[in-house]
């Protein structure tokens, strides 16, 4: 049955008219290192985003939707495709993918490395039951036998299938959903002249491109199935997701020498740029909330047992604030008290030291016993005759404030009752009765 699918010499130039093709041939020149991948990655294309850090789109545009990534081909010329940022050094690919419809339509995954090494996938628009599995060597194309098809269990337009390649540097194979269908030993693709089993590291190619062009070779337009009629489009592949292995875990992969040997490739220790730069752009940033959502129940209660411990080490620590703040105020206002309690007690003593001595400063407690010379001969009970009082000696003037008749009387401390003679305001002497006077000021 198989025999009923190969084609003629010339069609198997369609792989490398559509995504076959390389910028430095290692071969030919000395090339850069290629980035690796350096894992095993799933990429899930429904996002502009996951290409856009992933891949380059090497041709037309490319849409996204339910299914995922859309390649669509709108007109004659079309043919989107992207291409992989980094290289694996033997690994596995997985696609699930759901090909395109349309006479000469071909959807295709693809690996290919510097040197035209190549493993393909090619599915016909207008063969709904069978896939086409291939590879070359070094871009060799002067042998035409490597070309094999194989039967899917349900219309590979219409349904997603998972395309697979696996790839050793002993062996490859293809699966379908997971089944081996095809396996290509290192011994069996290599001839006395050629050396076409594919070994140097490879990027990962996706596209659609038209076989059917009626600007191709006839070769080509018979291998695609026949002539595309642009008119019934638009025609599009739909690709779900790509996991992607990389064997190898350096950070690039140097190509030492232009045999194109796999044993001349150097794997350079290193984390890979490639790898850090696709997970960063892959892992969404978490709100504080949802980092928590996501964590283990036991680590949810652990949270929450040291949240209360330091709630209740907070709240502790807080009231011992208070209660010293409190302890604190109490004693500056009892200090404050005490202050103001002292001065109003100083006042008082002072007072009542004042009432002592008496309002003329004299210390009554200390002239007590010292007869009436202490207070300059003027006590307050004392008195004198007539005849001892001394006469004024200013002209002109009459003492007249003790009469003759009086054998004694208190001295007023003022010039008499006379009318005609101006004096100065004294002190009211009190009446019998009434208080004593000392020195001439009345006590408290």
């Amino acid at each position: 049955m198989r025999s009923a699918f190969f084609l003629c010499a010339s069609a198997l130039l369609a792989p490398v008219l559509a995504q076959t093709w390389t910028t430095c041939n290692p071969l030919n020149s000395t090339c850069p290192n290629d980035p690796a991948l350096g894992m095993n990655y799933t990429f899930h294309l429904n996002e502009s985003s996951t290409v856009t850090t992933s891949f380059n789109v090497t041709a037309g545009t490319i849409s996204y939707g339910d299914e995922g990534a859309e390649f669509t081909i709108n007109k004659q010329g079309d043919s989107p495709t992207i291409q992989s940022q980094f290289y694996i050094f033997f690994g596995s690919v997985s696609v699930i993918m759901k090909a395109a419809t349309g006479q000469g339509v071909i959807s295709s995954i693809v690996l290919e490395s510097d040197d035209l090494d190549e493993v393909d996938w090619e599915f016909m628009g207008g063969n709904a039951t069978h896939a086409e599995t291939n590879y070359f060597g070094k871009g060799n194309t002067t042998a035409y036998d490597r070309a094999i098809y194989y039967p899917v269990d349900t219309d590979l337009r219409e349904n997603f299938h998972n395309y697979s390649v696996v790839w050793t540097a002993e062996k490859l194979e293809w699966l379908i959903d997971s089944n081996v269908v095809r396996t290509l030993t290192y011994a069996d693709a290599n001839g006395e002249t050629y050396d076409d089993y594919p070994q140097t590291p490879m990027t990962l190619r996706l596209g659609i491109w038209a076989g059917g062009d009626p600007s191709l070779p006839n070769g080509t337009i018979e291998w695609a199935g026949g002539l595309t009629d642009f008119t019934k489009g638009p025609y599009t592949m739909y690709v779900e997701s790509a996991e992607v292995n990389d064997y190898s875990t350096g950070s690039a992969y140097e190509w030492t020498d232009k045999t194109g040997d796999w044993q001349s490739i150097k794997v350079i220790a290193g984390n890979s740029t490639a790898a850090e730069a696709i997970i960063k752009a892959e892992t969404p940033t978490l709100s504080t909330a949802q980092k928590f959502a996501a964590l283990p129940q036991t680590t949810k209660l652990a949270v929450y047992a040291g949240s209360g411990a330091a709630g209740a080490l907070l709240l502790g620590a807080f009231l011992f604030m208070c209660c010293r703040q409190r302890r604190a105020g109490r004693l500056e206002r009892e200090a404050y008290n005490a202050k103001v309690e002292k001065e109003r007690q100083d006042a008082y003593n002072e007072q009542m030291e004042l009432r002592e001595k008496g309002l003329g400063g004299w210390n009554n407690g200390e002239v007590a016993h010292q007869g009436e010379d202490a207070l300059g001969g003027w006590g307050g009970t004392h008195a004198r005759s007539t005849d001892e009082m001394p006469v004024s000696k200013l002209p002109n003037h009459y003492v007249d404030e003790l009469r003759p008749s009086d054998s004694v009387s208190s001295y007023s401390g003022g010039y008499g009752n006379s009318s005609t003679v101006p004096r100065s305001p004294s002190f009211p002497l009190p009446q019998a009765g009434h208080g004593a006077m000392n020195g001439g000021y009345q006590r408290f």
